[in-house]
């Protein structure tokens, strides 16, 4: 009995021995160094997807609830403080080798980076990769700096500041709006060499010569840099200050007013044809004019001066009506559009509201109202002038009244304004005599082409209600006699 229960210690022992064995190989896992399936990373919002392969040993030492993680250094390799780029899902890594793609942070940005490679159950850690380049570029165009323009002056002793322009002008994508891009300074030495000369988003420069930023994204090719830019330093006289439309010269107006820059200065005045501008005191000037512009920078001890003829490409128009016109119901007012516009189109409004149909150059206005006629040049520079006229009812000097009126009232308001007798009396009609006299007899008006105009001018009234007397005699010795109330 005591040698049966001896036997069963020992194979009690031999099981425990084993499962300790069993656990300890499972507690061990054995991580390679990863393996890099690219020599840098320069990645951007349309690309960022890189890979990396590693062994591990052995298979069966996972823990069905492992992760593997990918950890990346900083940007000199070390990894006192990883951040972890990628993670598997749990037990989704069971055979090795294994192969993880993962994408770099926006915050990338340097030459010596290397991964490595971390296992969650049971715990293991990789040593680093080889190092490699790494930039993420959330920036990759040209960009402009000083306002695009090409030039710039100092006095002798004094500096030019370049700077990275923030929008800028048009489309410019500036690298400035993206925080974490550092940017480095160059100046040629020759057309196609040059050296480095400073970092950061602004260069204040104190010697002659061309000069030009470039985001710094190392040894990553980019397409992120500016257009150059030529320093002098003025010992003395007067310095070219070059002046940079931003739509160009030509222009194309239909894109809005062009702006134009000049060189950095201390104070600025510009003029149009040889004429100051008013108040165009600062360093660019909006227009949407053609002419001679010209500017004057004072640049402290010394200055410059330059000028642009600038050009507009809207096209030539007119109209061949006035702003107001007067015409009774029923007739037209023909408006005729001429243009020299490439391809244009044209369009009529009433109050606002388009006319359906109206597309030609020309146009009868049959309603009373306010028009606006546009021409669009739809070739070349897209462009629109637009005209504006109003066709109001005339006042009919000849409607055909019953009778002869005894009252009338001059008080400018359009309505009985003046004396209007019945169409039979006109001297288009008949030949009628028409005579009007103030109460003393005093003759005020005598006419055989009576137009539906009296009065004329003020009569002068020296009561609110002052009577006048006519006499009309027609053709044939008939007559018509009354009187006619004036009320002031």
């Amino acid at each position: 009995m005591l040698k049966l229960t001896y036997i069963k210690s020992i194979l009690f022992g031999l099981c425990f021995f084993a499962l300790c064995m069993q656990n300890e190989l499972k507690a061990q896992v054995v991580i390679g160094t990863p393996s890099l399936g690219f020599s840098q990373a320069c990645a951007n919002d349309d690309f960022n997807t890189y890979s990396t392969t590693f062994i591990f040993s052995p298979e069966a030492g996972l823990y069905p609830t492992n992760q593997f993680s990918i950890e990346l250094s900083d940007s000199e390799g070390d990894f006192s403080n990883p951040e972890v780029i990628y993670s598997s899902s749990p037990g989704s890594i069971t055979t090795s080798p294994a192969t993880l793609d993962f994408s770099f942070p926006e915050t990338t940005a340097g030459e010596n980076y290397k991964i490595r490679i971390t296992s969650s159950a049971p715990l293991a850690t990789s040593a680093g990769s080889v190092s490699f380049a790494a930039y993420f570029k959330p920036q990759d165009s040209p960009f402009t700096i000083n306002n695009l323009v090409s030039t710039g002056a100092f006095c002798a002793g004094g500096s030019y500041l370049l700077s990275i322009d923030n929008p800028g002008t048009g489309n410019n994508d500036s690298p400035l709006l993206y925080p974490n891009l550092t940017f480095k300074w160059y100046r040629e030495t020759s057309p196609t060499t040059f050296v480095f000369v400073a970092e950061g988003p602004t260069l204040e420069v104190t010697s002659d010569g061309t000069y030009f930023v470039r985001t710094n994204y190392g040894s990553c090719t980019s397409d992120s840099f500016s257009n150059r830019v030529t320093i002098t330093e003025v010992v003395s006289g007067e310095a070219n200050a070059t002046i940079v439309s931003s739509l160009g010269n030509p222009y194309c107006p239909g894109q809005g007013t062009t702006t134009l820059n000049t060189i950095n200065g201390i104070s600025y005045q510009w003029y149009k044809d040889g004429e100051i501008i008013a108040d165009a005191t600062s360093q660019m000037y909006e227009t949407n004019e053609s002419g001679t512009f010209s500017v004057q920078v004072d640049l402290g001890d010394c200055s410059a001066s330059g000028s642009i003829d600038l050009v507009s490409e809207l096209f030539d128009s007119s109209i061949d009506v006035p702003e107001i016109n007067e015409t009774l119901e029923g007739y037209p007012i023909e408006v005729n559009l001429t243009t020299n516009a490439s391809n244009p189109e044209y369009s009529w409004y009433l109050d606002g509201d388009l006319i359906v149909g109206a597309t030609e150059s020309f146009f009868e206005a049959y309603e009373f109202g306010d028009y606006t006629a546009v021409i669009s040049q739809t070739m070349g520079c897209e462009a629109t002038v637009e005209y504006y006229f109003s066709v109001v009812e005339a006042q009919d000097f000849f409607p055909d009244v019953a009778k002869i009126p005894n009252v009338i009232s001059p008080n400018g308001d359009g309505i009985n304004d003046t004396w209007i007798i019945p169409q039979i009396y006109h001297t288009d009609n008949t030949n009628t005599e028409v005579l009007i006299m103030d109460n003393r007899g005093k003759v005020v008006l005598k006419t055989n082409s009576y137009q539906n105009n009296w009065p004329e001018t003020d009569l002068n009234l020296t009561s609110v209600n002052q009577v006048f007397y006519y006499v009309i005699t027609t053709e044939d010795k008939k007559t018509k006699k009354g009187s006619i109330t004036v009320v002031k």
